[in-house]
């Protein structure tokens, strides 16, 4: 790919893990300096989340790539620690250019086929704080040092393209459906609010995700995945968190960028608009076959047409 974001700066949050770890990593590699945030430290102990990635490990597998970066431990639900990471890169940089909102961890509270009054309203609450607020709270801060430079983008991470999102989705639980599709309504919030600015807003949904908890949910790891689709046919659609990963590296490096302004693209229009694959060389369209075929498919002679 090459240094293709020399002398950029950006920022990727929720990069512990999944998507968010592999974009700060790819953007790294590009040529960036990315500060990388998260809640779980092996500094400063564990998220809620409980699980074993770290911040730390963010930044080391940056500099393994050859990138430069900084993790920075951030709670994105606590202004101050928002506004102090954002100062940070101010006073190191005086401005940002790239910003990849990927907070959540809100789905260890979902309770999937639950109905609103039987859902834990604590933990349906503490979801979309944690998938609506943080978005709202680093946007806040970040934008107007964003604004000071000659062009930045703003990319909101999702579930989902804005199609898929048309309808509610169901058994997922109203609480998951709202945060996923709020998104898709601050990036429209955000396009009339940046207009005519240097800044460019839009969305980007990766498909099927392997993240970590996803292979350790299916008993395998990044090496052995497709043993989990003997017994799970569909699994064969799920794309690794590189797979979007490089797709933004080329999206934020596109001088015209500005032409996707206010929408939504999925991993695979990103891998066509740019030519990139996945790391097995497939370029996996979790939401084409969605479209086409609904949500539970599991063909095994239809799937790999999709690949």
């Amino acid at each position: 790919m090459g240094k293709i974001l020399r002398n950029k700066i950006a920022l990727v949050t929720g990069a512990t893990r999944g998507a968010g770890r592999a974009i700060a990593i790819e953007l790294a590699r590009a040529g960036a300096f990315v500060y990388a945030t998260g809640r779980s430290s092996r500094k400063e102990g564990l998220s809620e989340m409980d699980r074993p990635e770290t911040i730390e490990e963010t930044e080391d597998l940056i500099r393994s790539a050859g990138g430069e970066g900084l993790a920075i431990r951030t709670d994105h639900l606590n202004p101050e620690e928002v506004r102090s990471l954002i100062g940070q890169i101010d006073d190191r940089h005086q401005r940002l250019d790239i910003l990849v909102n990927d907070i959540f961890g809100g789905d260890r509270y979902a309770e999937w086929d639950k109905r609103l009054w039987e859902h834990d309203l604590n933990g349906g609450l503490k979801m979309m704080r944690m998938g609506i607020d943080t978005h709202l709270i680093t946007l806040y801060y970040a934008l107007p040092l964003m604004l000071r430079g000659d062009k930045g983008i703003v990319i909101e991470m999702t579930d989902g393209t804005a199609e898929a999102n048309t309808e509610f989705r169901q058994n997922v639980g109203l609480y998951y459906d709202l945060v996923k599709t709020n998104v898709g309504r601050i990036v429209k919030g955000l396009t009339y609010d940046l207009a005519n600015s240097p800044v460019t807003a839009l969305g980007v949904t990766p498909g099927w995700l392997r993240s970590e908890a996803m292979l350790q949910n299916f008993g395998v790891t990044e090496q052995t995945w497709l043993e989990a689709c003997r017994t799970n046919p569909g699994f064969a659609i799920s794309e690794s968190p590189t797979y979007v990963a490089r797709g933004i590296a080329k999206l934020a490096a596109d001088p015209e960028n500005s032409r996707f302004s206010g929408s939504i693209l999925s991993a695979r229009q990103l891998a066509d608009l740019y030519n990139v694959t996945d790391i097995d060389g497939s370029r996996p369209d979790c939401w084409g076959l969605i479209a086409k075929h609904g949500w539970n498919c599991e063909d095994v002679n239809v799937i790999p047409k999709f690949r």
